[in-house]
Protein backbone atom coordinates (compact mmCIF):
# COMPACT_ATOMS: atom_id res chain seq x y z
CA UNK A 1 0.00 0.00 0.00
CA UNK A 2 3.28 2.36 0.37
CA UNK A 3 3.22 2.25 -3.83
CA UNK A 4 -0.26 4.60 -3.53
CA UNK A 5 0.06 8.27 -4.15
CA UNK A 6 -1.18 10.24 -0.86
CA UNK A 7 -3.46 12.28 -2.87
CA UNK A 8 -4.96 9.16 -3.00
CA UNK A 9 -5.81 9.58 0.60
CA UNK A 10 -9.36 11.16 2.15
CA UNK A 11 -8.79 14.59 2.97
CA UNK A 12 -8.82 16.24 6.36
CA UNK A 13 -12.70 17.39 5.77
CA UNK A 14 -13.62 13.62 4.89
CA UNK A 15 -12.00 12.32 7.98
CA UNK A 16 -13.19 14.81 10.06
CA UNK A 17 -17.79 14.40 8.65
CA UNK A 18 -16.82 11.04 7.07
CA UNK A 19 -15.02 8.66 9.03
CA UNK A 20 -14.25 8.35 12.88
CA UNK A 21 -11.77 5.89 13.29
CA UNK A 22 -10.48 6.80 16.59
CA UNK A 23 -7.23 6.90 18.16
CA UNK A 24 -7.41 3.58 20.54
CA UNK A 25 -4.83 2.28 22.82
CA UNK A 26 -3.57 -1.27 20.64
CA UNK A 27 -2.14 -2.40 23.86
CA UNK A 28 -5.17 -1.85 25.78
CA UNK A 29 -7.54 -4.44 23.11
CA UNK A 30 -5.00 -6.53 21.88
CA UNK A 31 -4.98 -8.52 24.23
CA UNK A 32 -8.48 -9.20 24.25
CA UNK A 33 -9.40 -12.55 23.23
CA UNK A 34 -12.37 -10.58 21.01
CA UNK A 35 -9.42 -8.97 18.99
CA UNK A 36 -6.98 -9.65 16.22
CA UNK A 37 -5.42 -7.88 13.37
CA UNK A 38 -8.09 -9.02 10.97
CA UNK A 39 -10.95 -7.98 12.68
CA UNK A 40 -9.31 -4.70 13.99
CA UNK A 41 -10.65 -1.08 12.41
CA UNK A 42 -8.50 -0.13 9.20
CA UNK A 43 -6.71 3.12 9.55
CA UNK A 44 -7.51 6.03 7.83
CA UNK A 45 -4.13 5.66 6.06
CA UNK A 46 -4.74 2.20 4.26
CA UNK A 47 -7.97 2.98 2.75
CA UNK A 48 -7.72 3.29 -0.90
CA UNK A 49 -11.25 2.30 -2.10
CA UNK A 50 -12.50 4.81 -4.54
CA UNK A 51 -15.96 5.03 -6.19
CA UNK A 52 -14.78 2.89 -9.28
CA UNK A 53 -13.51 -0.34 -7.11
CA UNK A 54 -17.07 -0.40 -5.65
CA UNK A 55 -18.52 0.05 -9.08
CA UNK A 56 -16.15 -2.38 -10.46
CA UNK A 57 -17.01 -4.73 -6.92
CA UNK A 58 -20.63 -4.85 -8.01
CA UNK A 59 -20.29 -4.96 -11.91
CA UNK A 60 -18.57 -8.52 -11.33
CA UNK A 61 -20.66 -9.82 -8.48
CA UNK A 62 -23.13 -8.88 -10.80
CA UNK A 63 -21.32 -11.01 -13.62
CA UNK A 64 -22.10 -14.52 -12.91
CA UNK A 65 -24.23 -17.94 -13.50
CA UNK A 66 -27.13 -17.46 -10.97
CA UNK A 67 -27.61 -13.74 -12.05
CA UNK A 68 -27.63 -14.67 -15.98
CA UNK A 69 -29.64 -16.93 -15.42
CA UNK A 70 -32.40 -14.78 -12.79
CA UNK A 71 -34.40 -13.85 -15.39
CA UNK A 72 -35.09 -17.53 -16.47
CA UNK A 73 -37.26 -18.06 -13.33
CA UNK A 74 -39.47 -15.12 -13.89
CA UNK A 75 -39.90 -15.67 -17.58
CA UNK A 76 -40.80 -20.01 -16.45
CA UNK A 77 -43.57 -18.20 -13.95
CA UNK A 78 -44.78 -16.45 -16.97
CA UNK A 79 -43.78 -13.29 -17.14
CA UNK A 80 -42.29 -11.67 -21.16
CA UNK A 81 -38.94 -10.37 -21.32
CA UNK A 82 -39.63 -6.22 -20.69
CA UNK A 83 -41.56 -7.47 -16.80
CA UNK A 84 -38.98 -9.31 -15.76
CA UNK A 85 -36.28 -7.13 -16.20
CA UNK A 86 -38.51 -4.76 -14.65
CA UNK A 87 -38.37 -6.93 -11.86
CA UNK A 88 -35.04 -7.54 -11.53
CA UNK A 89 -34.52 -3.45 -11.80
CA UNK A 90 -36.59 -2.73 -8.78
CA UNK A 91 -35.54 -5.31 -6.39
CA UNK A 92 -31.92 -4.34 -6.83
CA UNK A 93 -32.80 -1.06 -6.22
CA UNK A 94 -34.30 -1.25 -3.60
CA UNK A 95 -32.01 -4.02 -1.81
CA UNK A 96 -29.91 -0.59 -2.14
CA UNK A 97 -31.47 0.97 1.03
CA UNK A 98 -30.26 -1.48 3.79
CA UNK A 99 -26.97 -1.90 1.72
CA UNK A 100 -26.57 1.61 2.11
CA UNK A 101 -27.47 2.40 5.38
CA UNK A 102 -25.41 -1.17 7.01
CA UNK A 103 -22.19 0.34 4.42
CA UNK A 104 -21.85 3.49 6.67
CA UNK A 105 -20.88 2.48 9.58
CA UNK A 106 -18.55 0.38 8.17
CA UNK A 107 -17.06 3.25 6.40
CA UNK A 108 -17.00 5.91 9.48
CA UNK A 109 -15.25 2.95 11.89
CA UNK A 110 -13.58 0.84 10.11
CA UNK A 111 -14.81 -2.62 10.89
CA UNK A 112 -16.20 -5.40 9.21
CA UNK A 113 -19.52 -7.07 9.49
CA UNK A 114 -18.84 -9.60 12.32
CA UNK A 115 -17.59 -6.71 14.55
CA UNK A 116 -20.16 -4.48 14.03
CA UNK A 117 -22.75 -6.58 14.70
CA UNK A 118 -21.10 -6.87 18.32
CA UNK A 119 -23.15 -3.77 19.01
CA UNK A 120 -26.13 -4.98 19.04
CA UNK A 121 -25.83 -8.39 19.78
CA UNK A 122 -23.27 -8.47 21.98
CA UNK A 123 -19.82 -9.77 21.81
CA UNK A 124 -20.11 -13.35 21.97
CA UNK A 125 -24.10 -12.78 20.63
CA UNK A 126 -22.20 -11.33 17.62
CA UNK A 127 -21.50 -15.07 16.29
CA UNK A 128 -24.98 -16.03 15.63
CA UNK A 129 -25.66 -13.46 13.23
CA UNK A 130 -22.27 -13.63 11.63
CA UNK A 131 -22.87 -17.49 11.61
CA UNK A 132 -26.51 -17.25 9.66
CA UNK A 133 -24.78 -15.47 7.35
CA UNK A 134 -22.04 -17.34 7.02
CA UNK A 135 -23.85 -20.90 6.46
CA UNK A 136 -25.79 -19.16 3.44
CA UNK A 137 -22.06 -18.28 2.24
CA UNK A 138 -20.79 -21.71 2.58
CA UNK A 139 -23.64 -22.95 0.46
CA UNK A 140 -23.44 -20.42 -2.54
CA UNK A 141 -19.59 -20.72 -2.81
CA UNK A 142 -20.11 -24.74 -3.10
CA UNK A 143 -22.55 -23.64 -5.94
CA UNK A 144 -20.79 -21.25 -7.82
CA UNK A 145 -16.86 -23.34 -7.33
CA UNK A 146 -19.40 -26.00 -9.07
CA UNK A 147 -20.49 -24.02 -11.88
CA UNK A 148 -17.00 -22.78 -12.20
CA UNK A 149 -15.64 -26.58 -12.29
CA UNK A 150 -18.23 -26.99 -14.76
CA UNK A 151 -17.17 -24.27 -16.77
CA UNK A 152 -13.47 -25.60 -16.80
CA UNK A 153 -14.42 -29.25 -17.39
CA UNK A 154 -16.04 -27.75 -20.55
CA UNK A 155 -13.31 -25.42 -21.80
CA UNK A 156 -10.28 -28.31 -21.26
CA UNK A 157 -12.50 -30.57 -23.15
CA UNK A 158 -12.78 -28.05 -25.91
CA UNK A 159 -8.81 -28.01 -26.09
CA UNK A 160 -8.27 -31.81 -25.05
CA UNK A 161 -10.48 -33.71 -27.43
CA UNK A 162 -9.69 -36.71 -25.01
CA UNK A 163 -10.19 -34.40 -21.55
CA UNK A 164 -14.04 -35.90 -20.79
CA UNK A 165 -12.26 -39.74 -20.62
CA UNK A 166 -8.91 -38.61 -19.64
CA UNK A 167 -9.54 -40.54 -16.57
CA UNK A 168 -11.35 -43.59 -17.00
CA UNK A 169 -15.19 -43.33 -18.11
CA UNK A 170 -15.79 -44.76 -14.42
CA UNK A 171 -18.55 -42.30 -12.52
CA UNK A 172 -18.15 -41.20 -9.12
CA UNK A 173 -21.53 -39.27 -7.83
CA UNK A 174 -22.64 -39.45 -11.34
CA UNK A 175 -19.31 -37.82 -12.60
CA UNK A 176 -16.16 -38.48 -14.36
CA UNK A 177 -12.65 -38.24 -12.85
CA UNK A 178 -12.07 -35.13 -15.42
CA UNK A 179 -15.18 -33.21 -13.87
CA UNK A 180 -14.00 -33.61 -10.14
CA UNK A 181 -10.60 -32.53 -11.00
CA UNK A 182 -11.82 -29.22 -12.94
CA UNK A 183 -14.09 -28.62 -9.64
CA UNK A 184 -11.17 -28.99 -6.93
CA UNK A 185 -8.88 -26.92 -9.71
CA UNK A 186 -11.45 -24.21 -10.14
CA UNK A 187 -12.51 -24.51 -6.07
CA UNK A 188 -8.31 -23.96 -5.51
CA UNK A 189 -8.15 -20.70 -7.59
CA UNK A 190 -10.83 -19.37 -5.10
CA UNK A 191 -8.96 -20.18 -2.13
CA UNK A 192 -5.43 -18.70 -3.12
CA UNK A 193 -6.73 -15.78 -4.66
CA UNK A 194 -8.16 -14.92 -1.42
CA UNK A 195 -5.13 -15.86 -0.02
CA UNK A 196 -3.56 -12.86 -1.64
CA UNK A 197 -5.34 -10.67 0.23
CA UNK A 198 -7.74 -7.75 -0.21
CA UNK A 199 -5.66 -5.44 -1.77
CA UNK A 200 -5.40 -8.12 -4.42
CA UNK A 201 -9.05 -8.81 -4.06
CA UNK A 202 -9.28 -5.22 -5.18
CA UNK A 203 -7.07 -5.12 -8.28
CA UNK A 204 -8.41 -8.40 -9.46
CA UNK A 205 -12.36 -6.91 -9.64
CA UNK A 206 -11.00 -3.86 -11.37
CA UNK A 207 -10.31 -5.91 -14.40
CA UNK A 208 -12.49 -8.73 -13.80
CA UNK A 209 -15.69 -6.46 -14.07
CA UNK A 210 -15.12 -4.76 -17.71
CA UNK A 211 -13.88 -7.95 -19.24
CA UNK A 212 -16.58 -9.90 -18.49
CA UNK A 213 -18.87 -7.02 -19.70
CA UNK A 214 -17.11 -6.96 -23.12
CA UNK A 215 -17.03 -10.10 -23.57
CA UNK A 216 -20.50 -11.45 -22.59
CA UNK A 217 -21.92 -8.68 -24.46
CA UNK A 218 -19.80 -9.84 -27.58
CA UNK A 219 -21.39 -13.09 -27.64
CA UNK A 220 -24.62 -11.52 -27.16
CA UNK A 221 -24.33 -9.80 -30.78
CA UNK A 222 -22.64 -12.68 -32.51
CA UNK A 223 -25.56 -15.14 -31.23
CA UNK A 224 -28.27 -12.49 -32.73
CA UNK A 225 -26.40 -12.11 -35.70
CA UNK A 226 -25.75 -15.76 -36.69
CA UNK A 227 -30.04 -15.85 -35.47
CA UNK A 228 -31.09 -13.56 -37.18
CA UNK A 229 -34.06 -12.58 -35.24
CA UNK A 230 -34.35 -11.72 -32.10
CA UNK A 231 -35.79 -15.40 -30.69
CA UNK A 232 -39.11 -16.86 -28.93
CA UNK A 233 -38.64 -15.28 -25.73
CA UNK A 234 -38.45 -11.36 -26.95
CA UNK A 235 -41.83 -11.84 -28.82
CA UNK A 236 -43.42 -14.13 -25.97
CA UNK A 237 -46.40 -11.88 -24.49
CA UNK A 238 -46.06 -13.31 -21.32
CA UNK A 239 -49.41 -14.67 -19.80
CA UNK A 240 -49.57 -11.66 -17.30
CA UNK A 241 -51.15 -9.27 -19.61
CA UNK A 242 -52.91 -7.36 -17.08
CA UNK A 243 -51.86 -5.67 -13.70
CA UNK A 244 -54.10 -7.92 -11.61
CA UNK A 245 -52.98 -10.88 -12.76
CA UNK A 246 -49.20 -9.75 -13.06
CA UNK A 247 -48.81 -7.88 -8.87
CA UNK A 248 -49.46 -11.17 -7.46
CA UNK A 249 -46.45 -12.95 -9.02
CA UNK A 250 -43.96 -9.79 -8.93
CA UNK A 251 -43.88 -9.37 -5.07
CA UNK A 252 -42.54 -12.76 -4.72
CA UNK A 253 -40.43 -12.46 -7.51
CA UNK A 254 -38.80 -8.76 -5.83
CA UNK A 255 -38.39 -10.26 -2.50
CA UNK A 256 -36.39 -12.92 -4.44
CA UNK A 257 -34.51 -10.69 -6.49
CA UNK A 258 -33.70 -8.91 -3.21
CA UNK A 259 -33.06 -12.29 -1.17
CA UNK A 260 -30.19 -12.79 -3.65
CA UNK A 261 -28.25 -9.52 -2.28
CA UNK A 262 -29.69 -9.82 1.49
CA UNK A 263 -26.43 -11.38 2.22
CA UNK A 264 -24.28 -8.72 1.04
CA UNK A 265 -26.66 -5.88 2.73
CA UNK A 266 -25.47 -7.23 6.15
CA UNK A 267 -21.98 -7.83 5.28
CA UNK A 268 -20.86 -4.24 3.04
CA UNK A 269 -18.67 -3.13 5.65
CA UNK A 270 -16.35 -5.97 4.96
CA UNK A 271 -16.04 -3.73 2.36
CA UNK A 272 -16.63 -0.13 2.36
CA UNK A 273 -14.15 -0.26 5.60
CA UNK A 274 -11.23 0.39 2.78
CA UNK A 275 -13.52 3.45 1.29
CA UNK A 276 -11.81 6.79 1.14
CA UNK A 277 -15.22 8.22 1.97
CA UNK A 278 -18.86 7.68 2.38
CA UNK A 279 -19.16 9.33 -0.86
CA UNK A 280 -16.94 6.94 -2.55
CA UNK A 281 -18.79 3.68 -1.85
CA UNK A 282 -22.32 5.19 -2.03
CA UNK A 283 -21.97 6.44 -5.44
CA UNK A 284 -19.69 3.27 -6.68
CA UNK A 285 -22.65 0.70 -5.32
CA UNK A 286 -25.88 3.21 -6.24
CA UNK A 287 -24.69 3.58 -9.91
CA UNK A 288 -23.51 -0.18 -10.75
CA UNK A 289 -25.86 -3.00 -8.69
CA UNK A 290 -28.80 -2.16 -10.20
CA UNK A 291 -27.75 -1.55 -13.51
CA UNK A 292 -25.35 -4.35 -14.04
CA UNK A 293 -27.70 -7.09 -12.37
CA UNK A 294 -30.56 -5.46 -15.28
CA UNK A 295 -27.33 -4.97 -18.21
CA UNK A 296 -26.27 -8.91 -17.08
CA UNK A 297 -29.93 -10.43 -17.20
CA UNK A 298 -30.96 -8.71 -20.17
CA UNK A 299 -28.20 -9.97 -22.47
CA UNK A 300 -28.48 -13.23 -20.48
CA UNK A 301 -32.27 -13.29 -22.45
CA UNK A 302 -31.38 -12.21 -25.88
CA UNK A 303 -28.57 -14.75 -25.22
CA UNK A 304 -31.00 -17.80 -24.90
CA UNK A 305 -33.51 -16.11 -26.46
CA UNK A 306 -31.08 -16.66 -30.20
CA UNK A 307 -30.54 -20.29 -28.79
CA UNK A 308 -34.30 -21.13 -29.66
CA UNK A 309 -33.78 -20.34 -33.17
CA UNK A 310 -29.56 -21.69 -33.39
CA UNK A 311 -30.82 -24.89 -31.39
CA UNK A 312 -34.14 -25.61 -31.85
CA UNK A 313 -33.45 -29.23 -30.29
CA UNK A 314 -32.36 -27.58 -27.05
CA UNK A 315 -35.04 -27.67 -23.92
CA UNK A 316 -35.52 -24.19 -22.81
CA UNK A 317 -34.06 -25.36 -19.63
CA UNK A 318 -30.73 -26.29 -21.37
CA UNK A 319 -30.26 -23.09 -23.17
CA UNK A 320 -30.83 -21.09 -20.24
CA UNK A 321 -27.82 -22.65 -18.79
CA UNK A 322 -24.64 -20.75 -20.79
CA UNK A 323 -22.06 -23.77 -19.72
CA UNK A 324 -24.40 -25.98 -21.95
CA UNK A 325 -25.33 -23.52 -24.95
CA UNK A 326 -22.03 -22.25 -25.68
CA UNK A 327 -21.06 -26.02 -25.34
CA UNK A 328 -23.08 -26.60 -28.52
CA UNK A 329 -21.08 -23.81 -30.64
CA UNK A 330 -18.97 -25.19 -32.94
CA UNK A 331 -16.48 -22.43 -33.15
CA UNK A 332 -13.72 -23.80 -30.39
CA UNK A 333 -11.63 -20.30 -30.28
CA UNK A 334 -15.11 -18.94 -28.96
CA UNK A 335 -16.19 -21.88 -26.54
CA UNK A 336 -12.83 -21.15 -25.11
CA UNK A 337 -13.52 -17.45 -24.62
CA UNK A 338 -17.15 -17.98 -23.51
CA UNK A 339 -15.85 -20.52 -21.35
CA UNK A 340 -13.23 -18.64 -19.74
CA UNK A 341 -15.34 -15.57 -19.55
CA UNK A 342 -18.11 -17.70 -17.33
CA UNK A 343 -14.99 -18.95 -15.09
CA UNK A 344 -13.93 -15.40 -14.31
CA UNK A 345 -17.39 -14.18 -13.79
CA UNK A 346 -17.77 -17.01 -11.62
CA UNK A 347 -14.56 -16.16 -9.90
CA UNK A 348 -15.39 -12.75 -9.12
CA UNK A 349 -18.80 -12.79 -7.67
CA UNK A 350 -17.51 -16.33 -5.39
CA UNK A 351 -14.46 -14.59 -3.84
CA UNK A 352 -16.35 -11.07 -3.62
CA UNK A 353 -19.38 -12.57 -2.28
CA UNK A 354 -18.91 -15.49 -0.67
CA UNK A 355 -15.46 -16.11 0.51
CA UNK A 356 -14.77 -12.79 2.93
CA UNK A 357 -17.44 -12.20 4.54
CA UNK A 358 -17.35 -15.92 6.01
CA UNK A 359 -13.87 -15.40 6.47
CA UNK A 360 -14.72 -12.72 9.19
CA UNK A 361 -17.11 -14.73 10.33
CA UNK A 362 -15.41 -17.57 11.55
CA UNK A 363 -12.61 -15.74 12.59
CA UNK A 364 -15.02 -13.52 14.93
CA UNK A 365 -15.94 -16.76 16.52
CA UNK A 366 -12.05 -17.73 17.88
CA UNK A 367 -10.49 -14.38 17.02
CA UNK A 368 -7.20 -16.08 18.79
CA UNK A 369 -6.79 -19.00 16.43
CA UNK A 370 -9.12 -18.67 13.32
CA UNK A 371 -7.27 -16.00 11.21
CA UNK A 372 -8.74 -14.34 7.86
CA UNK A 373 -7.16 -16.76 6.17
CA UNK A 374 -7.74 -19.58 7.66
CA UNK A 375 -11.76 -18.94 7.96
CA UNK A 376 -11.41 -18.28 4.12
CA UNK A 377 -10.46 -22.08 3.99
CA UNK A 378 -12.95 -23.46 6.49
CA UNK A 379 -15.57 -21.79 4.44
CA UNK A 380 -13.77 -23.36 1.37
CA UNK A 381 -14.55 -26.98 2.86
CA UNK A 382 -17.81 -26.55 3.80
CA UNK A 383 -18.78 -25.43 0.29
CA UNK A 384 -17.42 -28.86 -0.17
CA UNK A 385 -19.08 -30.27 2.16
CA UNK A 386 -22.58 -29.13 1.08
CA UNK A 387 -22.46 -31.35 -2.06
CA UNK A 388 -22.91 -28.37 -4.67
CA UNK A 389 -23.61 -31.02 -7.37
CA UNK A 390 -26.35 -32.53 -5.58
CA UNK A 391 -28.08 -28.93 -4.96
CA UNK A 392 -27.67 -28.23 -8.36
CA UNK A 393 -29.44 -31.10 -9.90
CA UNK A 394 -32.41 -28.57 -9.37
CA UNK A 395 -30.99 -25.21 -9.75
CA UNK A 396 -34.50 -23.53 -10.36
CA UNK A 397 -36.30 -24.89 -7.16
CA UNK A 398 -32.83 -24.61 -4.65
CA UNK A 399 -32.36 -20.85 -6.20
CA UNK A 400 -35.00 -19.09 -6.37
CA UNK A 401 -37.04 -21.06 -3.88
CA UNK A 402 -34.46 -20.49 -1.37
CA UNK A 403 -33.95 -17.07 -1.82
CA UNK A 404 -37.58 -16.30 -0.69
CA UNK A 405 -36.87 -18.29 2.53
CA UNK A 406 -33.48 -16.87 3.70
CA UNK A 407 -34.41 -13.53 2.74
CA UNK A 408 -36.96 -13.12 5.38
CA UNK A 409 -34.20 -14.30 8.09
CA UNK A 410 -31.22 -12.27 6.80
CA UNK A 411 -34.03 -9.20 6.77
CA UNK A 412 -34.43 -9.87 10.29
CA UNK A 413 -30.92 -9.35 11.29
CA UNK A 414 -30.50 -6.57 8.79
CA UNK A 415 -33.44 -4.80 10.40
CA UNK A 416 -31.54 -5.22 13.99
CA UNK A 417 -28.51 -3.29 12.70
CA UNK A 418 -30.43 -0.78 11.14
CA UNK A 419 -32.01 -0.03 14.46
CA UNK A 420 -29.30 0.21 15.83
CA UNK A 421 -26.56 2.14 14.37
CA UNK A 422 -29.27 4.61 13.17
CA UNK A 423 -31.91 5.15 15.73
CA UNK A 424 -31.16 3.59 18.85
CA UNK A 425 -27.26 5.01 19.17
CA UNK A 426 -27.72 8.14 16.14
CA UNK A 427 -24.67 6.44 14.28
CA UNK A 428 -22.03 6.70 17.41
CA UNK A 429 -20.46 3.81 18.18
CA UNK A 430 -17.43 3.17 21.02
CA UNK A 431 -14.70 1.86 19.10
CA UNK A 432 -12.61 0.05 22.03
CA UNK A 433 -15.72 -1.41 23.35
CA UNK A 434 -15.79 -3.66 20.30
CA UNK A 435 -12.89 -5.69 21.78
CA UNK A 436 -13.07 -5.03 25.42
CA UNK A 437 -15.09 -8.29 27.55
CA UNK A 438 -16.29 -5.23 30.14
CA UNK A 439 -17.14 -2.31 27.84
CA UNK A 440 -20.73 -1.01 26.49
CA UNK A 441 -21.22 -4.17 24.26
CA UNK A 442 -20.86 -7.10 26.89
CA UNK A 443 -24.32 -6.70 28.18
CA UNK A 444 -24.76 -9.70 30.00
CA UNK A 445 -22.39 -12.24 29.63
CA UNK A 446 -21.54 -11.10 26.53
CA UNK A 447 -25.44 -11.54 24.76
CA UNK A 448 -28.10 -8.78 24.40
CA UNK A 449 -31.24 -10.78 24.37
CA UNK A 450 -33.09 -8.04 22.94
CA UNK A 451 -31.58 -8.37 19.47
CA UNK A 452 -32.03 -12.11 19.73
CA UNK A 453 -35.67 -11.76 20.43
CA UNK A 454 -35.81 -8.85 17.93
CA UNK A 455 -34.16 -11.32 15.61
CA UNK A 456 -36.46 -14.33 16.11
CA UNK A 457 -39.64 -12.16 15.92
CA UNK A 458 -38.51 -10.78 12.34
CA UNK A 459 -37.91 -14.82 11.47
CA UNK A 460 -41.62 -15.59 12.60
CA UNK A 461 -43.55 -13.23 10.93
CA UNK A 462 -41.04 -13.73 7.65
CA UNK A 463 -41.63 -17.42 8.07
CA UNK A 464 -45.19 -18.36 9.49
CA UNK A 465 -46.62 -18.16 5.86
CA UNK A 466 -44.50 -21.62 5.01
CA UNK A 467 -46.90 -23.28 8.47
CA UNK A 468 -49.98 -21.19 8.32
CA UNK A 469 -51.20 -21.42 4.36
CA UNK A 470 -53.73 -18.68 5.03
CA UNK A 471 -50.79 -16.65 6.12
CA UNK A 472 -48.69 -17.32 2.92
CA UNK A 473 -48.71 -13.73 1.88
CA UNK A 474 -46.43 -12.79 4.61
CA UNK A 475 -44.05 -15.42 3.03
CA UNK A 476 -44.16 -13.69 -0.06
CA UNK A 477 -43.16 -10.47 1.15
CA UNK A 478 -40.80 -12.31 3.85
CA UNK A 479 -37.85 -9.65 3.57
CA UNK A 480 -39.80 -6.85 3.83
CA UNK A 481 -41.86 -8.60 6.69
CA UNK A 482 -38.45 -9.78 8.71
CA UNK A 483 -36.66 -6.43 8.38
CA UNK A 484 -39.75 -3.87 9.75
CA UNK A 485 -40.41 -6.17 12.13
CA UNK A 486 -37.21 -6.60 13.83
CA UNK A 487 -36.92 -2.81 13.28
CA UNK A 488 -40.22 -2.23 15.37
CA UNK A 489 -39.30 -5.21 18.22
CA UNK A 490 -35.60 -4.21 18.64
CA UNK A 491 -35.93 -0.21 19.04
CA UNK A 492 -38.97 -0.71 21.56
CA UNK A 493 -37.24 -3.18 23.28
CA UNK A 494 -33.89 -0.85 23.70
CA UNK A 495 -35.80 2.00 24.44
CA UNK A 496 -37.82 0.40 27.02
CA UNK A 497 -34.66 -0.77 28.85
CA UNK A 498 -33.26 2.97 28.66
CA UNK A 499 -36.60 4.31 30.28
CA UNK A 500 -36.15 1.56 32.82
CA UNK A 501 -32.22 2.64 33.47
CA UNK A 502 -33.16 5.74 33.92
CA UNK A 503 -36.23 5.21 36.33
CA UNK A 504 -33.63 3.45 38.55
CA UNK A 505 -30.96 5.56 38.96
CA UNK A 506 -33.29 8.31 39.85
CA UNK A 507 -34.67 6.01 42.13
CA UNK A 508 -31.68 5.42 43.76
CA UNK A 509 -30.71 9.21 43.49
Amino acid sequence: MSSENSSDLPNQAQINDEVRVELIDDSLISQSSAYNKDLAPIPIKERYWSAWHYAALWAGMACNIPSYMTASGLIANGMNWWQALLTIFIGNTVVLLPIILNSHPGTKYGIPYPVLVRASFGIRGSNLPALMRAIVACGWFGINAWIGGQALFTLLKTLIPNWKTFFGDALVSGHTGSEWLSFLVFWLLNILVIFKGMDFLKKFETLAAPFVFVLTFGLTIWMLNQAQDLGSLIHSAGKFTSAQSFFPEFIPAVTAMIGSWSTLSLNMPDFTRFSKSQKSQIIGQITALPASMTAFAAMGILITSAGTVLYPHMTLTQLWDPVTLVGQLNHPLLVASAMFTIMLATLSVNIAANLVSPANDFANMFPRWITFRKGAAITGLLGIAIQPWRLMEDPHAYIFTWLLGYAGGLGSISGVMIADYWIVRKTKLDLPAFYLMSGAYWYKNGWNWRAIVATIGGCIVAWIGLVLPQLRILYDYSWFGGIFSSIAIYVLLMRSATEHRSTKQQNNA
